[in-house]
């Protein structure tokens, strides 16, 4: 693991805190830093109590796994809890969440414009989910990677789609829940690939994988990944609400000014350094309590994060993936800007580094 260098807020304050930071956290013991055993993308990981619990496609089905660290994820037994016996076409991204002590994984099935979203669920983590159900999502489009979440009372769904029916770009959108199957009004769009370093790869230009989480001062985000997942070009950038903002209105959220987390320095944000074992990384997952964004963690310390890379060395396609471990802390002081929209240019806050 390396130390990004940051060039926000009281630098070596932030930098001492880390250092200090008494987390010990796995790093793979591999010989590409922190790579499990895991051939896979789309790693989805919570930790209920002392156990960490993850969910992946299989093809043809969703699979669990449970184990006592995340490195140990990868020679966990993987049991299968759903299988696509109704013919629903390719299965993506599933997503485990906890919502009132039973657990649901929402996915992606379908086969090309058809693509939708599902959710099952259960009491238990590895066994007796339901029947798969399509969210009744608004709009009704093209629809993957989404996740539920909850945020001042209210739960959220947040997803990536189209905004009709054909494959343009795929932007972030935002929808409340009235319970965990259940979303309730308007989709709200919060993000567009516009900025050129989410357009160096495209056809289309993408933000997707959106991943809740809450800062130091409660501020809520949303980390994503951006250009193609089938390129090295992947990477994560986040979204910040402004303080006080409203989830549903695009303009009281502020994009950080570059990928947060990637392996091409012409596309990090001033301040951030590319990645020094692999490349592309994305789809990522914070590895929180209950995985619930209300035990998001304080500042200082470094906390566990799973996101899906090639090895550097190694030829970038989805078939050289792997799960990898590391680790997040919060940055302070950090401004994102824009120009020519409403509202401020300017917003100053929490940010993130990542660590391989």
């Amino acid at each position: 693991m390396r130390i990004l260098r940051g060039l926000y807020g009281a630098v070596t304050l932030a930098l001492s805190v880390v250092l200090a930071a008494a987390v010990t956290l796995t790093s793979g013991g591999s010989a590409q830093a922190g790579q499990t055993t895991l051939r896979a993308a789309d790693p989805s990981v919570i930790r209920v109590g002392s156990t960490y619990i993850s969910v992946q496609s299989t093809g043809g089905g969703i699979a669990v796994r449970q184990a006592a660290s995340t490195d140990a994820l990868g020679s966990a037994p993987a049991r299968q809890v759903w299988s696509d016996t109704q013919g629903r076409g390719e299965v993506w991204a599933p997503e485990l969440v906890r919502d009132g002590g039973r657990y649901y994984i929402y996915f992606t099935a379908g086969v090309g414009a058809n693509h939708r979203m599902f959710v099952i669920s259960s009491a238990a983590p590895d066994s007796g989910y339901t029947a798969e159900t399509q969210l009744a999502l608004p709009g009704d489009k093209w629809a993957i990677d989404g996740t539920m979440f909850t945020f001042s009372g209210q739960r959220w769904f947040v997803w990536s789609g189209w905004a009709g029916d054909t494959n343009v770009e795929q932007n972030l959108y935002i929808a409340r829940m009235s319970s965990p199957t259940t979303p309730t009004g308007a989709r709200y769009i919060i993000s567009q690939p516009r900025e050129s370093w989410e357009r160096v790869v495209g056809n289309p230009y993408i933000n997707e994988s959106p991943e809740a989480i809450k800062d130091p001062n409660g501020q809520l985000h949303i980390v994503y990944s951006a250009n193609g997942s089938w390129s090295d070009q992947y990477c994560l950038a986040d979204l910040r609400l402004r303080s006080g903002g409203d989830p549903t209105y695009v303009w009281d959220w502020y994009k950080s000014n570059g990928c947060l987390f990637g392996s091409n320095s012409s596309t990090m944000m001033s301040g951030w350094d590319p990645t020094l074992y692999v490349d592309g990384p994305g789809h990522h997952s914070f590895v929180l309590l209950d995985g619930d964004i209300a035990t998001s963690p304080p500042a200082g310390p470094r906390f566990p994060l799973m996101f899906h890379a090639v090895a550097k060395g190694t030829p970038y396609s989805w078939s050289n993936r792997y799960w990898y471990t590391g680790s997040f802390c919060w940055w302070g002081g950090v401004t994102y800007s824009r120009a020519n929209v409403p509202g401020p240019n300017t917003d100053t806050g929490w940010g993130l580094k990542f660590f391989e």
